[in-house]
């Protein structure tokens, strides 16, 4: 299983990210994110939750898809927990959701993540997996940054080096969430998801 899940990172990390193309085959920029409503979630300090779209408030939503086991996300975590804390008083609202069919990234290991990481955003967790399909989510992690009207305005990775730090050259959800707050349009609104394979159910 090790290897498998490692040659799945190795897929996607491969994966280029250019501005102008179009790889969500689910969603496109500029349309009405698909509506989403009792997921269940864990809050930062651990209490039970859940996550409805028309239930945040916050002009700009960046919405992303995670799985505790991917080493990937387990690269970004700091950095999401830091972006979390960067636009926590600038009207941006950070939520995360698993749909992975793992047992580890299920609601007790999510509830073990937050607690040993001090997680600062609600995580969720679909066991349908119907809103990791809504959006055409295709890896973790995989990030949807919404705008006031709710419609999908960048798509894509975090930055481009999501394993190492210390090689990002390039911020593509700050840039776009910035844009946002501006009230302007990203300058990339679309780059490929880079990290680990979502497994879907079969059937």
């Amino acid at each position: 299983m090790r290897k498998v899940l490692f040659s799945m990172v190795v897929v996607a990390l491969a994966i280029p990210a250019f501005a102008g193309e179009h790889y969500n085959k689910a969603v496109k920029i500029g349309q009405k994110a698909p509506a989403f409503s009792g997921i269940p979630a864990q809050a930062p300090n651990g209490e039970e939750t859940s996550l409805s779209l028309s239930d945040i408030k916050e002009d700009v939503v960046v919405l992303a898809f995670l799985a505790n086991h991917c080493p990937a996300v387990q690269a970004a975590d700091d950095r999401i927990i830091d972006f979390t804390a960067d636009y926590k008083d600038k009207n941006v609202r950070v939520i995360a959701v698993s749909v992975n069919d793992v047992q580890e990234d299920k609601l007790p290991g999510i509830k073990k993540h937050i607690a040993e990481k001090k997680i600062n955003y609600v995580y969720g967790y679909d066991e349908s997996q119907a809103i990791g399909k809504a959006y055409g989510a295709s890896a973790t992690p995989h990030f949807f940054v919404l705008d006031k009207d709710r419609n999908i305005r960048y798509i894509g990775a975090m930055d481009d080096s999501v394993m190492k730090e210390e090689k990002v050259t390039k911020h593509y959800l700050r840039d776009a969430v910035d844009a946002l707050l501006a009230g302007k349009t990203p300058a990339v609104e679309e780059t490929a998801p880079k990290g680990c394979g979502i497994q879907f159910k079969k059937g």
